[in-house]
């Protein structure tokens, strides 16, 4: 990466829904929403054209949203799923099993870097308390973690 440029780790599949998504927006929701504004400006003053106020605003939010996953992907950096169990330490890229203290569920969690963290499917980000905590830790390691519920202790069962 040029030096300054922002990275971003991900692994290959997220990297892919990035793509699709940026090629999804360039060739399918740009070309309706041009016809929109098109439409709109048509009907004469703008000033006062609801569809056309309305269309430039999703223009925006479109465009911005273009040039986002222009950077991230520009700044992609896969990580390798996985590797933790090769290292027998947590790193991106690391499905981890811990139970929490006074809890007997196991938990799995999947370490990804930020832009792809979503708790709901298990992937935690390097950068969350959680996340930071685990990070270099081996099986049979316990983490502290603070959380606005008080501290919490998780027991490392198995890296993957």
């Amino acid at each position: 990466m040029p030096d300054g440029q922002p990275t971003y780790p991900m692994t290959r599949e997220m990297l892919e829904k990035l793509r699709a998504e940026l090629k999804h927006k360039i060739e399918v929701e740009r070309p309706a929403l041009a016809a929109r504004l098109k439409a709109a400006i048509e009907m004469g003053d703008l000033s006062e054209n609801a569809d056309y106020i309305a269309a430039k605003e999703d223009q925006s939010f479109l465009e911005g949203r273009i040039q986002e996953l222009e950077r991230l992907i520009r700044g992609a950096v896969i990580i390798e799923e996985g590797n933790g169990g090769r290292t027998g330490t947590v790193q991106l890229g690391s499905r981890v099993t811990v139970v929490e203290e006074g809890e007997e569920e196991p938990e799995t969690f999947m370490i990804v870097g930020r832009v792809e963290a979503n708790p709901r499917e298990g992937k935690i980000s390097d950068e969350s308390p959680l996340g930071r905590a685990l990070i270099g830790k081996k099986v049979g390691d316990t983490v502290r973690v603070e959380a606005p519920a008080g501290e919490l202790i998780f027991k490392i069962l198995d890296i993957a």
